[in-house]
């Protein structure tokens, strides 16, 4: 089933249309949650009134005890586990994966409940680890992070994760990769039950641009989750994290504790290439995402990309490609469709 598969309607008559319960792990994303459930406070009420007219929310968990995020934050929840069918959504809102269980088996026990009596579930950042472990998600696709993507194929090798896409719709399982694509979930919920206008509401207040589709690509990975030999691998990550200015090789090689001649001899074992000539396509592979998936001018790509000037990056670009960094642009308009950008291989670099 494709993420423009009709959401299940709310079912409790006399309720407030939009009702979702969360569950929040151990070490839970604090953005993940707050971009959902600010954008359904939003939506309930005129204004920034924030009465659950329209939109309930309950944060539900089988502790009293305050919940602490990832970054050191905690929240309270309302009270314990209610019955699962008054809920239009029930969402679990994931975390760190390394830290111990995300959930107990008093929480897990639940949402097995709530599949039980057809609640849609939702799984938000690693949330979708936190029902593949339920054993929830057998048969269904299921959206990660592409930094978390091997991290799901070493633990749930039989499942079947997407990494080049926001979200996922699969019947009443519902999963997003997290950051900034729990915004675009989190609209497309509140249009499918209250309508366009209260979801571009919540955006505006919270001065958030157009809502992108589910299936629009995750920003590009970094290329060194793809490459086994760890110095190299160290020397991309580098690379990947100082786009805008470039570090000399000679600073990488040195950083990596390598002669500036060993670097250039593993990079031309591992990549095929030199690390300089590397890094360039690296970057062209960047400035190419942006143009994409952005309205930037091309000066601004040029300068965020690493090059010098726009006549620069131009030369580089169309050397690469064979047509220009405009062209492409108005290829792009004219498909009316920006490219899916592979999440987990970047076959550009490599062609």
């Amino acid at each position: 089933m494709s993420e423009h598969t009709p959401l299940p309607p709310a079912k409790v008559p006399g309720q407030p249309v939009l009702n979702v319960g969360f569950i929040l792990t151990d070490n839970f994303t604090l953005s993940a949650f707050s971009l959902l459930v600010d954008q359904l406070r939003l939506a309930a009420d005129e204004g920034d009134r924030s009465r659950p007219i329209h939109c309930r929310w309950r944060i539900m968990a089988s502790r009293s005890e305050p919940i602490r995020a990832s970054c050191g934050v905690t929240i309270a929840p309302a009270g314990p586990f209610v019955d699962p069918a008054q809920f239009s959504y029930i969402v679990v809102v994931g975390g760190l994966l390394h830290t111990g269980a995300q959930l107990d088996d008093e929480a897990v026990a639940y949402l097995k409940r709530a599949a039980k009596a057809g609640v849609p579930l939702v799984g938000v950042c690693t949330g979708s680890f936190v029902l593949a472990r339920a054993g929830l998600m057998t048969g269904r696709r299921c959206c990660v992070s592409w930094y978390h993507y091997q991290d799901f194929l070493d633990e749930f090798p039989h499942h079947h994760p997407v990494a080049d896409r926001l979200y996922v719709i699969d019947g009443d399982r519902i999963t997003c990769a997290g950051g900034g694509g729990t915004a675009d979930l989190a609209t497309a919920l509140i249009e499918k039950h209250l309508g366009r206008s209260l979801a571009q509401k919540s955006r505006h207040v919270l001065l958030l641009d157009r809502a992108r589709p589910g299936n629009q690509a995750q920003p590009h990975p970094p290329i060194a989750d793809l490459v086994a030999d760890d110095r190299v691998r160290r020397a991309l990550l580098l690379m990947e994290q100082n786009m805008a200015d470039p570090l000399p090789i000679a600073d990488v090689a040195r950083r990596l504790h390598l002669s500036t001649r060993q670097l250039e001899r593993l990079f031309q074992t591992v990549m095929g290439r030199r690390p300089a000539e590397f890094y360039r396509l690296m970057r062209l592979r960047y400035a190419r995402f942006l143009l994409d998936t952005t309205g930037r001018s091309i000066t601004d790509i040029a300068l965020e990309s690493g090059f010098s000037d726009c006549a620069h990056f131009s030369r580089q670009f169309k050397a690469l490609h064979g047509f220009t960094p405009t062209d492409a642009r108005v290829s792009t308009a004219m498909a009316d469709t920006a490219p899916v950008a592979s999440s987990l291989a970047g076959q550009r670099l490599f062609d």
